[in-house]
């Protein structure tokens, strides 16, 4: 089952059409993001003594439908890691009916703050200080 976390769309993030504001899809995402990390373990303090960050590379998103206000949603959060320097954390925002909002796709790296270059191994580095991949991806 892939990680989710719940949210409830508040009247200050609708736009003059009384929906959900672009721009407020990208801050559910990072919601989902940051709560996922921590659901997955991953020790903050002991990264930023590694003297490393997660760096986001891109994100888009698809819009399929509207939100209004007092809707509720969850928003997961799916990690994907191949070899390379760079990894994908995608987000599915999801109507409490089932129907699905938005999809957003990420494109993170690991960022080594002192060489200001992303690490070659970024799965590696977040498990040594105890990120389970796992517990983010489908089937966990």
């Amino acid at each position: 089952m892939t990680f989710r976390v719940p949210l409830q769309v508040r009247s200050y993030e609708l736009d003059a059409l009384g929906h959900v504001n672009h721009a407020v899809y990208h801050q559910y995402g990072e919601v989902a993001r940051v709560a996922g990390f921590q659901a997955a373990g991953c020790d903050w303090d002991g990264l930023v003594a590694q003297r490393l960050s997660p760096v986001l590379l891109s994100t888009t998103v698809n819009f399929r439908r509207e939100l209004r206000a007092n809707e509720h949603v969850e928003a997961s959060c799916e990690a994907k890691f191949g070899s390379g320097k760079s990894f994908h954390l995608d987000t599915v925002i999801t109507k409490a009916d089932g129907t699905i909002s938005a999809d957003i796709t990420c494109v993170l790296g690991l960022m080594d703050l002192d060489a200001r270059k992303l690490v070659a191994d970024p799965r590696s580095a977040l498990e040594a200080v105890g990120f389970d991949a796992e517990a983010l991806s489908p089937g966990a």
